[in-house]
């Protein structure tokens, strides 16, 4: 194993040590284990929203905690789920007296342990709800939706959810915003190659360098199949054709879409892909708003990466475009 880093254990601690240092006007790192980060715009009698998860995609999760977006995040280890005291505490910390919306990816650790700081919440009389983000259309079919894993598409979430509670809207209002806007969102993802835990010291998963694994978790949970390594739009089509799939659209529609890197893509690639989306859009009458392209939920050192399909409605068109601002993430020049 070859990674710039002290050591396996203090990767994470210094990690954040190393946001706080860098980005000290947008975000504090707290709690008692220096575990929680939270924005330092702070809200009053609006609704916060937080999130929570293991380490090891930046930008996700706590890369998107600053004005407009997340009020927290609760950090565990490379990808294992934080304590549930943990969320709890940082729940506590971001109520700003109308409420907490806990909008996350969906799995088994971070469901049971926020389920636990959820009910400590309520002990304290901060009422909280939650939104689970399922977009992974290669972890489970359609007629199981709510089984599929959380990935990029939780950036559009918390993007529309952050915009929502800025307007002054109510809990209730937030967590039919967000869950709306997830309605109209599907991820597809490719992988070229697994990624380390520093802890582990070994490869995820292993795949041939003339092999491509399509539907791969960010987590290296199995895909779907793996091929024949092929030309960046045959790459392209296969996703947007299992994203269509799932998700049908017709002339007039409008959609964001996000061609995201998974840690070790050069950008390069990404816009070569990012072009082809956009024209199989176009053959299909369907315009294109805000596109991301970038590195917005990564898999260490993974090499690969996944297409995120956003639907939009006016209500929604206009939430994305609010402006908002993290050390991670700011929709200024889109």
């Amino acid at each position: 194993m070859k990674k710039i880093m002290n050591s396996a254990d203090s990767f994470v601690d210094e990690v954040l040590e190393g946001i706080a240092l860098a980005y000290p006007q947008a975000v504090e790192v707290c709690g008692k284990g220096h575990r929680i980060v939270v924005s330092r715009h702070k809200k009053q009698n609006q609704v916060a929203i937080v999130t929570a998860g293991g380490s090891g995609h930046l930008p996700v999760f706590l890369g998107y905690v600053g004005d407009g977006l997340l009020d927290g995040c609760a950090v565990g280890n490379v990808f294992a789920s934080p304590s549930a005291e943990c969320m709890f505490e940082m729940i506590k910390m971001v109520d700003a007296g109308a409420g907490v919306l806990c909008l996350y990816g969906n799995y088994g650790g971070d469901r049971m342990n926020f389920s636990m700081a959820e009910e400590m919440a309520d002990f304290e009389g901060i009422k909280t709800a939650e939104v689970l983000v399922c977009d992974d259309v290669a972890s489970a079919a359609a007629s199981n939706a709510e089984k599929r894993r959380g990935v990029a598409g939780m950036v559009y979430a918390f993007k529309i959810a952050g915009a929502a509670a800025m307007e002054g809207k109510s809990l209730e209002e937030v967590k039919k915003i967000a869950e709306h806007a997830l309605g109209g969102i599907r991820t597809m993802g490719v992988a070229l190659s697994p990624c380390i835990v520093p802890q582990v010291g070994k490869p995820t998963f292993s795949i041939e360098e003339d092999e491509i694994e399509i539907g791969m978790g960010i987590h290296g949970e199995p895909g779907i199949e793996v091929k024949k390594m092929m030309p960046a739009d045959d790459i392209a089509d296969t996703m947007v054709s299992k994203l269509l799939e799932d998700i049908p659209l017709k002339a007039g529609d409008e959609i964001s879409v996000m061609v995201n890197g998974l840690g070790a893509t050069p950008l390069e690639e990404l816009l070569i892909v990012y072009r082809r989306i956009f024209r199989r859009m176009e053959q299909l009458g369907v315009r294109v708003y805000m596109p991301h392209i970038g590195e917005f939920a990564t898999s260490m050192e993974m090499a690969g990466c996944s297409v995120t399909v956003c639907r939009l409605d006016g209500q929604l068109k206009q939430l994305l475009r609010v402006p908002c601002n993290t050390p991670f993430y700011t929709n200024a020049n889109k």
